[in-house]
């Protein structure tokens, strides 16, 4: 991965859009309601996000995904690490994806260490990690999109440790909605993200994900999770009392659209895996409706309302 000076300002501003367009229909509604300035930013960020994610898989925003050797992985791995830390250090690049980034960091102080957790969650499925607990299987979900809704927050211009974590604990219900919703995708290609003691408590194992037999019981631990990401969304809320109007709209509204994913999940049974489990526009559009008084309520609020613990929530460790 060389660098130069190209794809920068109105090129690089076109690709980002387009990568969230393609790459995430639902994030994509949502981010239309931050003002034009994060709005960019957040599009730069997540189009730096979804080229690493594709270079390691080897698909093209997010599908197609192609099985390849550990060893090409770790070199892909390897190259992304290096550009990133080039960008990090203030270098133009060649690769819009990385150009986008480095816009991003000059606008926004976005600590570095946040971009490197992140590239550590696409070195845990190069390297075909096992989630023997759920303490694994949350801490992947951090490393994967926990990270991301940090960064995220970083460019809405939030610093407070409390804020962080709880927009950390909105990537993770997204991850979890993720693995509930593609149990059946993943596992074709030789993945499982579910907890294996929890598969081992449902007496499935990991080689028999695809057995008819086992879809009931596979189903339930979906539920597990739809469940479990309750208690992140419920913490998100609370920090998004934290947030700028406009942003706090935008999350609020993505928030609605994802956990809906997770109820049609658990609503549709085994059937939910015989396609991808989407929201409707229609409903996407009546959750940016829903999303704009969530968010009003909170922020008009923010100055009375209770701050619970996290009590149970996973936490990344400071050392």
């Amino acid at each position: 991965m060389r660098a130069g000076n190209h794809g920068v300002g109105g090129e690089v501003a076109s690709y980002s859009a387009e990568a969230i367009r393609q790459g995430s229909k639902s994030f994509a509604k949502a981010a239309m309601l931050f003002d034009p300035e994060t709005r960019e930013s957040v599009m730069m960020l997540y189009a730096w996000c979804r080229h690493c994610d594709d270079v390691i898989d080897g698909q093209t925003l997010g599908h197609g995904q192609q099985s390849m050797p550990i060893r090409e992985k770790m070199e892909r791995l390897r190259m992304l690490q290096e550009e990133t830390a080039r960008v990090c250090d203030g270098n133009p690049s060649d690769l819009p994806a990385f150009e986008a980034l480095r816009q991003v960091l000059r606008k926004h102080d976005i600590p570095r260490r946040y971009l490197f957790e992140l590239l550590d969650g696409f070195a845990m499925d190069a390297l075909d990690v096992r989630h023997r607990t759920l303490e694994d299987t949350l801490r992947y979900c951090y490393h994967v999109a926990g990270v991301v809704g940090v960064m995220m927050a970083c460019i809405m211009g939030v610093r407070d440790e409390e804020v962080i974590h709880r927009a950390s604990d909105l990537g993770i219900a997204f991850q979890l909605t993720n693995i509930a919703r593609d149990v059946r995708d993943d596992w074709e290609v030789g993945r499982c993200y579910l907890p294996e003691e929890w598969l081992a408590r449902m007496q499935i194992a990991r080689e028999d994900l695809h057995q008819p037999h086992c879809q009931e019981r596979l189903h339930a631990l979906a539920c597990e999770l739809v469940e479990l990401a309750e208690s992140y969304y419920a913490s998100a809320k609370i920090g998004m009392a934290r947030l700028p109007w406009r942003c706090a709209w935008a999350i609020s509204s993505a928030l609605l659209i994802y956990r809906d994913i997770g109820w049609k999940v658990r609503a549709l049974g085994v059937e939910a895996w015989n396609g991808r489990t989407q929201v409707s526009t229609a409903r996407k559009l009546a959750y940016l409706v829903a999303g704009c008084a969530m968010a009003a309520n909170a922020v008009s609020r923010r100055d009375r309302m209770a701050v619970t613990a996290r009590t149970g929530l996973w936490t990344r460790s400071v050392h």
